[in-house]
């Protein structure tokens, strides 16, 4: 018996995982539901809009996947079949990297959108989304050459327990890899996490440094009040810059215990990583949407209604 079994009787870990996949679900779902109401409205569309929703979508279906793969671990029903477990191994892995490209992706748009006239990244406004929706179809081609291969380790769980197999999941596991792929691998997964990671920070570092310029000089043209009042520019790129430190945080956490976990089967190992791993996915819908001044507006007059009818 392999310890993953072990997992399938610890309710309340199961139960917190769950909730926390149903209530990203439903943040993301609402996010883009968001987006297209606003599109549908004929209000004007933000160069952020897109990458934003397309990022809610990438979240919401990397949580459903992962769901599926909960189900399997916790309440095994019966044992899927070889395709199921590579085709759901293989989206949850790819939809994971494109959470990646476009957070990053979303973090240069908005040092693009911040930027000032004078700026060489000024050109890019127009094109922008154009050149974002072009870049993460190219990446996607690019993740799915890379991860393909490595359908061939997802194996379905034999019957007998092996102690070198890594076990995913009741039905499905990973088979060792030899040296040379598993360093070429984790090669190609630490570069492009680098380049990926790299691009986010030095787009955030340069939006940081814009925004505290823009602070000198409205101290030195307008009085303080005026200096202090954060203009919409202003909100959604400290909104962003929020969702990039928050990715950082948990993706550095998520590394950490992938390491542990490849150390040790360890079960709560695995359960600590399924819920880091996925609580960014969970929590940036709802950070976005707390920035929405007509979503806001538009509860608290609900509210008010509410609390007139029955009051």
């Amino acid at each position: 018996m392999n310890k993953i079994n072990k997992l399938s009787h610890n309710t309340k870990v199961r139960n917190t995982i769950y909730f926390e996949a149903g209530i990203g679900v439903a943040g993301n779902s609402f996010l883009v539901l968001f987006h297209i109401l606003r599109l549908v409205h004929g209000q004007r569309s933000r160069l952020t809009d897109l990458p934003i929703g397309l990022l809610a979508l990438i979240h919401m279906l990397m949580l459903i996947a992962m769901s599926f793969l909960t189900t399997d671990i916790f309440m095994p029903r019966r044992r899927w079949g070889d395709t199921t477990c590579k085709f759901l191994m293989f989206s949850y892995r790819y939809l994971r990297s494109l959470s990646l490209c476009a957070s990053s992706l979303l973090s240069i748009l908005q040092a693009i959108t911040l930027s000032p006239r004078s700026s060489c990244l000024a050109k890019f406004k127009c094109k922008s989304p154009r050149y974002m929706l072009g870049c993460l179809l190219f990446l996607s081609v690019v993740y799915a050459s890379i991860s393909f291969p490595l359908l061939s380790y997802v194996i379905v769980t034999p019957n007998l327990t092996s102690s070198s197999l890594i076990y995913l999941t009741e039905s499905c596991s990973l088979v060792p890899m030899s040296s040379f792929v598993r360093h070429t691998f984790y090669t190609s997964l630490v570069v492009r996490d680098a380049i990926f990671v790299g691009l986010m920070a030095f787009s955030s570092g340069y939006m940081v440094t814009l925004l505290y310029k823009h602070k000198k000089q409205s101290q030195l043209l307008h009085s303080t009040r005026l200096s202090l009042k954060a203009f919409p520019e202003q909100r959604a790129t400290w909104t962003i810059l929020y969702l990039m430190s928050f990715f950082v945080v948990m993706y550095t956490l998520d590394n950490f215990l992938a390491y542990l976990r490849l150390r040790s089967d360890d079960p709560v190992i695995y359960c600590m990583l399924i819920l880091i791993g996925h609580s960014y996915a969970t929590v940036s819908p709802f950070l976005v949407l707390s920035t929405e001044r007509s979503l806001i507006s538009a509860f608290k007059s609900m509210y008010a209604r509410t609390v007139n009818m029955y009051g």
